[in-house]
């Protein structure tokens, strides 16, 4: 399937592949700030309430990033489909719906959010050494920062998970 015309398989250019990887993302996050509050009104857990919480305002600059990067390299936002993010939500809603205890909820609750956490962090260092090759620094940068915050979420995520495994490991 190709990046511009579906059905193909080609990129012609390391350009147009850095453009369909901005359009992805910018999807992505689109996504991301749909799916949030559903996650958001789902966690029972204090503390990732508010990792979560946090995460929506970190999203929102992410948001403005990716802006700021389609006019350095003069193009218009635009989003295109991002299949990968949309299965990775799907597998959270699964979690979502689901029955489960609160604790035991919250935690798979932080797992399907490290799988977005993951599959951005993926995405932004791909966009990020696409944008280095072809000598676009101050879009590198701006994608790193947002890889950085990506990364640090993630670790919040990890963090709070470890609290919650000692309480459920008490209880088992």
């Amino acid at each position: 399937m190709s990046l511009l015309h579906p059905g193909k398989v080609d990129a012609p250019s390391l350009h147009v592949l850095l453009a369909h990887e901005l359009k992805d993302l910018y999807d992505a996050e689109f996504q991301i700030m749909d799916a949030l509050p559903k996650v958001i009104e789902q966690a029972t857990d204090l503390d990732l309430k508010k990792a979560l919480e946090e995460h929506i305002r970190e999203t929102e600059t992410h948001i403005t990033r990716l802006e700021d990067c389609f006019n350095m390299l003069d193009m218009k936002p635009e989003r295109i489909g991002c299949d990968g993010m949309k299965g990775v939500l799907k597998e959270g809603d699964h979690v979502i719906h689901g029955e489960m205890e609160a604790n035991v909820k919250d935690d798979a609750l932080i797992g399907a959010c490290q799988r977005v956490e993951h599959y951005e962090m993926a995405a932004y260092g791909c966009a990020r050494e696409h944008a280095k090759v072809l000598g676009f620094t101050d879009v590198a940068a701006l994608l790193n920062s947002t890889l950085q915050e990506e990364g640090k979420a993630d670790q919040t995520l990890s963090q709070i998970a470890k609290t919650l495994h000692k309480s459920l490991s008490a209880v088992a």
